[in-house]
């Protein structure tokens, strides 16, 4: 089963400094693609169609993909693993504090099964809207993850995603920790990577099971906002 996993920050002429929390960047710092250039994308390059909209959600942060995967699952309504189509201006892999190393050196060393209470993570306060994608990983969520950036994304890829030529090698997280409990817990999973560096490039065509929007407040300036009612269209909300 595939999720499309949308950032607003995507759609737009380019990166936003993070703003401060409760702010938003300034509307000069980017532009919000045209109505036309957004629907264009979504149905040319995902195969998206407003006629046959997908049950989706909206969430302020990007973390709140979590919680809308497990209830999704928890509903028999996306299958674990599942494939995610990441569209957004940053990886969400970890890059920047608190870092993937939390992920490496504690999460894998927990048991698959009691992984994915997530609600520890924001108590100890590792877990936010840049590096919940590289948890749900470290959960086993995921079997195959493509990221859509855009040319102006920065270079935030951590150093576990690995070239393989003009592709990337499947992302296996590992650490000291992962290798002590391989034997009780199996391998860490490969999960097959592809990157896609310009939207006008993408033609992905596939089953999606679900989608969900981020807003992400703090790297869209307010002027994206008019781009969610048009995002909406194509997503039946639950």
């Amino acid at each position: 089963m595939w999720a499309l996993d949308l950032d607003l920050d995507f759609f737009l002429s380019d990166c936003c400094p993070l703003a401060p929390k409760g702010e938003r960047p300034s509307a000069d710092c980017a532009n919000p693609w045209t109505e036309a250039a957004v629907s264009a994308f979504l149905e040319g390059g995902l195969g998206l169609d407003a006629r046959r909209p997908i049950p989706g959600r909206i969430t302020e942060t990007h973390d709140g993909a979590l919680a809308f995967w497990k209830e999704r699952m928890d509903a028999g309504r996306l299958t674990r693993p599942f494939s995610v189509v990441h569209v957004d201006a940053h990886a969400d892999l970890g890059i920047g504090k608190p870092g993937p190393g939390f992920v490496l050196n504690n999460v894998l060393g927990i048991p698959p099964k009691e992984r994915d209470d997530f609600s520890r993570y924001y108590a100890q306060k590792q877990l936010d809207e840049a590096n919940y994608l590289l948890f749900a990983l470290a959960f086993r969520w995921i079997d195959a993850l493509t990221l859509v950036r855009d040319p102006f994304s920065r270079p935030d890829l951590p150093p576990f995603v690995e070239r393989d030529g003009e592709g990337y090698r499947p992302i296996r997280l590992r650490s000291f920790v992962s290798s002590l409990f391989e034997d009780r817990y199996g391998a860490e999973p490969e999960i097959p990577l592809t990157v896609y560096n310009d939207p006008k490039t993408v033609c992905i065509r596939k089953p999606f099971a679900c989608m969900n929007l981020a807003i992400s407040p703090r790297y869209a300036p307010k002027t994206a906002d008019a781009l969610i009612l048009i995002i909406a269209r194509y997503m039946t909300l639950v």
